[in-house]
């Protein structure tokens, strides 16, 4: 057991977006008021992996990007589980005994508004109920509402990545939605047209990938940010075949870059992916391209 007390709060938090960040805040808060440290405590995995096997969701964040996440927001301690078939039968009661009172010596408890908690699914008047009788204060966390925004959700974050909405995506986010990986050998299309890319292989399993199309994005190499334009689908001018890549061409740079870590913010989305009836036209194209990304990477602020 950690020594010192804490306030803690528990959830999956994918993405650390807007919403779990004004909790985070709250937690926060609250254990500098009462002289504790602040802790999360979320999984490595999604719970519904267990509870509905084959359940496979896409993910906003990989574990470890998402424990910085926290950490970037001032959480002291986070308390990263691997949710499994024995933590899935256990009671609320057991669980907030075990993991928040025993291991994390947790004095208090905030949960989001419509969090449930345990095999019998507690909700806030049970976990109260539970919590005074183990010592551990339970205090609903205030709910995130902007007039701009219906709600601040993972799933509105996975909905709007799929349809290309970069905008909503990153609003409530509140960051630039990003994807990481290596960069490996491609077909060496963009290449011979006079627009070399980057091929990304991504290693965030199970990391969703934005809608196929054309992005206007930032790049992050050799803790050095360049601009570029990121193609995401099948290259259907050249035929390649059905495997989706995701390449990205960076502006004014030229340097042999195969196996370097790469990071990709996605800031705007430009179009769909299609085919055309020439590789002159999709040259053409793909000029038009660099021409609208460059021109809205300009007026943003960097």
């Amino acid at each position: 057991m950690n020594d010192r007390p804490c306030v803690a709060t528990i959830g999956f938090f994918d993405g650390v977006h807007r919403g779990h960040q004004f909790i985070l805040a709250q937690v926060k808060e609250e254990a500098e008021r009462c002289g504790m440290t602040s802790a999360v405590v979320t999984f490595s995995n999604h719970p519904l992996t267990v509870v509905r096997p084959g359940f496979e969701p896409l993910l906003l964040s990989s574990p470890e990007e998402k424990t910085q996440l926290i950490v970037n927001t001032g959480i002291d301690r986070v308390e990263m589980l691997h949710f499994s078939v024995e933590m899935s039968m256990l009671s609320a009661e057991t669980f907030m005994i075990q993991v928040l009172k025993e291991r994390m010596n947790a004095r208090k408890l905030i949960i989001g508004y419509d969090n449930r908690i345990g095999h019998d699914r507690l909700a806030f008047d049970g976990l109260v109920k539970v919590g005074r009788e183990i010592g551990i204060e339970v205090i609903q966390a205030k709910e995130y509402r902007e007039e701009t925004v219906t709600k601040f959700s993972s799933s509105v974050i996975r909905h709007a990545l799929l349809e290309g909405d970069i905008k909503t995506a990153n609003q409530v986010l509140g960051r630039n939605y990003s994807i990481s990986g290596k960069v490996v050998a491609g077909f060496h299309n963009g290449r011979s047209i006079g627009f070399p890319t980057a091929n990304i292989q991504t290693e965030e399993k199970g990391k969703l990938i934005p809608a196929g199309g054309v992005y206007a994005v930032r790049i992050r190499l050799k803790d050095e940010w360049f601009k570029g334009m990121m193609n995401i689908g099948h290259r259907p001018t050249f035929h390649n075949g059905e495997r989706q890549t995701v390449e990205v061409n960076i502006f004014d740079f030229c340097a042999d870059i195969y196996n370097e870590d790469i990071t990709v913010e996605f800031m705007h989305y430009i179009r769909a992916e299609r085919e055309y009836g020439n590789v002159e036209e999709l040259k053409r194209q793909i000029m038009h391209d660099e021409a609208q990304c460059r021109y809205l990477l300009s007026n943003d602020p960097s």
